[in-house]
């Protein structure tokens, strides 16, 4: 009883008046810079453990939007981060957003966490990869693994908990 009752009044302090006035710019910022931070380290040790060149991989994640990037040398690298970046913070945005509008997203961070995580592979690598780079499909199954990996325990977690933090207070 005590605890329905406390997750009753923490789940009200979300309500509007609550939550509502609660900006999105921090933990969107927050989950960005983490998630997109730990998402970049673990892709560049996958690279050099398969020897390849960090800026290498940098460029070809630019050549997404912009297929000319993989000939852009450094300046290629750098857009690679910057798209990286960008991407994580939409996809950020998105859970952050569903979350301040869908209270309960933050009741059990580490369920929603994983669904998002989920999600967000589905979508990036179900959908926006092979419409982009259609020879990448089928994924090999240890690239199903270390993606499934970064999208549950180092986006979708992260994403979660820092959500709740951030909105819940």
């Amino acid at each position: 009883m005590v605890t329905a009752e406390a997750a009753d009044q923490e789940r009200a302090s979300l309500k509007p008046g609550g939550m509502m006035r609660r900006s999105i710019l921090k933990p969107i910022l927050a989950a960005t810079l983490v998630c997109g931070s730990l998402d970049i380290l673990f892709a560049m040790m996958l690279t050099v453990w398969r020897d390849r060149a960090i800026p290498d991989m940098l460029r070809f994640v630019a050549s997404g939007p912009f297929p000319q990037a993989t000939e852009w040398g450094p300046d290629g690298a750098l857009l690679g981060l910057l798209v990286h970046f960008t991407l994580m913070a939409i996809m950020v945005a998105a859970f952050v957003l569903a979350a301040r509008r869908i209270p309960a997203l933050t009741d059990s961070p580490l369920l929603w966490g994983l669904l998002f995580g989920l999600a967000t592979y589905v979508v990036l690598n179900l959908v926006v990869v092979p419409l982009r780079f259609p020879a990448a499909w089928p994924p090999k199954a240890l690239s199903v693994g270390t993606q499934l990996f970064a999208h549950i325990i180092l986006v979708g977690w992260p994403t979660a908990f820092i959500t709740r933090r951030y909105l819940r207070g």
